[in-house]
């Protein structure tokens, strides 16, 4: 019998915000997936996660994901083997009836990197039982931890990946509330772009959201190079 595989949200980065559903799954799961940006690099998600489990007993699978702004089809050559990779080590061991948990930071539905997976896993097994258990969000963590609302009544709210920024302005003018991940390396051009639509007044910044070293900043005039960094946002609420 196939095992079951687990893929599990968890938080941005504030252990107590793991869910009572991650905790027990997480407990009970002989082997965590575990994905990675560089292949030397540690996984944010595996920390938070040994700040509420013990994973000594586990086996710990550490996948690398090459990090790409686009869909994987758009570099299908480029990314497929590095993907089949991956699914060829879950498989191997949901194949022997062993459950796993496959991790990530926030919630898995919003930019996840198990997505990339999910139809390569169902093309070898149509019939693999998986459950996604949900995480709080970045987005969710950032706009509390600010001490603001996202949507109220008919307000109507936008999510962007800032590299985008063509589309930021349009998105602007028609949404009420927007929220932009990972402002860093395009944040001159936010600020740019929000001081000609007079919307800086109506900007917060904030970095590492439910992390120890949280950043949050009103005035993002003040933001200085040294606070940006590669878990931040930007949330315009007009």
């Amino acid at each position: 019998m196939s095992g079951k595989l687990y893929v599990i949200g968890v938080g941005p980065g504030d252990p107590e915000l793991l869910t009572l559903k991650a905790t027990r799954i997480l407990n009970k799961v002989a082997c965590v997936c575990v994905p990675k940006g560089r292949e030397e690099g540690m996984s944010l998600a595996l920390s938070i996660v040994k700040k509420v489990i013990n994973v000594d007993d586990k086996e710990i699978i550490e996948s690398h994901f090459p990090m790409r702004k686009t869909r994987p089809q758009e570099h299908e050559c480029e990314l497929d083997a590095r993907w089949q990779e991956i699914v060829e080590n879950v498989m191997s061991r949901l194949n022997k009836g062993i459950d796993i948990a496959f991790i990530t930071i926030g919630d898995p539905t919003i930019y996840s990197t198990f997505f990339y997976l999910y139809d390569k896993l169902l093309a070898l097994n149509p019939e693999l039982n998986i459950e996604i258990i949900p995480g709080v969000s970045s987005i969710n963590t950032a706009a509390a931890r600010a001490g603001l609302s996202l949507g109220l009544a008919n307000e109507k709210i936008a999510i962007l990946p800032a590299t985008y920024t063509d589309d930021i302005k349009e998105t602007l003018e028609r949404f009420d509330t927007v929220v932009l991940m990972k402002v860093h390396k395009v944040f001159d051009k936010i600020c740019d772009i929000l001081n000609d639509m007079n919307l800086t007044d109506n900007a917060v910044y904030i970095s590492r959201a439910g992390m120890d070293d949280e950043k949050i900043i009103n005035n993002i005039c003040k933001v200085k190079k040294k606070d940006l960094n590669y878990f931040s946002v930007v949330i315009i609420k007009k």
